[in-house]
């Protein structure tokens, strides 16, 4: 039953998005932040999974990282995908990347406020750079076109 309502809690989070991407500065310091090249060296050895929030124009138009898992915000169901990923993770933390960090830390913070404050980071560069840094693409990280991405889904999340 707990973690029923803590998903309520976290549907409500996501609604309130547009109002809280304007958060403090302090709110953001509380969160477990990722660089893009941490990010890339988890996945790399298999410590960590890595969620993109973004958009399907936004994939389509940029590509997705290498070895991300693709499960926009903006789609139904998403915080049903964004859990299973979770659970998928088997342990192993889950980032969540979008553009510039604004939507990755959104959600991130309406977790934060739903109870689950462990096993997820934000990685504020975002895929085109942000005041945390230059952002996975001008990084030169790799980058997968947006149908090969969602071909390499888990079935469970597709």
């Amino acid at each position: 039953m707990g973690q029923h309502v803590d998903r309520r809690l976290f549907l409500l989070g996501i609604a309130a998005l547009p109002a809280t991407l304007t958060a403090s500065p302090g709110a953001a310091q509380a969160r477990r932040v990722w660089s893009v090249d941490e990010a890339f060296d988890a996945l790399l050895n298999d410590t960590a999974r890595v969620v993109d929030v973004r958009t399907r124009d936004e994939w389509r138009e940029t590509g997705v990282g290498a070895g991300i898992w693709p499960i926009s915000m903006h789609e139904p169901d998403f915080a049903r995908r964004l859990f299973r990923a979770r659970e998928l993770a088997e342990g192993r933390q889950v980032g969540l990347i979008c553009a510039t960090g604004g939507r990755s830390g959104s959600v991130i913070r309406a977790l934060r406020q739903a109870g689950y404050d462990t096993g997820f980071a934000d990685i504020s560069e975002g895929m085109l750079g942000s005041g945390s840094g230059p952002g996975w693409i001008a990084a030169g990280l790799p980058v997968t076109p947006m149908d090969s991405a969602l071909a390499s889904l888990p079935q469970e999340l597709a």
